[in-house]
């Protein structure tokens, strides 16, 4: 799929899957971005229950899922950016979902 900054910043979600590997976000558009999920490990390390329970954030320029503490927005996906979050401070958020 090929992109412009106004494209970019028109992006709308329409709806979102996640595999056991991938996340699928079809857009408003007609058109669907899918990337593996070793670019969100919250969303790897997640049960299939809490990859479903996502909601729309900024009127669809966005998605959060409140048990995961996890935020994406359509800009950094569309953009290619991975999360932020560092080895460090997913290592304390599986800790604390294991107890």
């Amino acid at each position: 799929m090929t992109t412009t900054a106004f494209d970019i910043a028109q992006a709308r979600v329409a709806s979102v899957s996640v595999s056991d590997a991938e996340l699928t976000v079809a857009l408003c558009d007609g058109e669907a971005v899918s990337v593996s999920l070793s670019h969100y490990p919250r969303l790897r390390y997640a049960t299939p229950a809490e990859r479903r329970n996502w909601r729309l954030m900024d009127s669809g320029r966005g998605i959060h899922w409140d048990a995961l503490d996890e935020d994406i927005s359509i800009a950094g996906l569309l953009a290619g950016r991975h999360s932020g979050e560092s080895a460090a401070s997913l290592a304390r958020w599986r800790a604390a979902r294991a107890r």
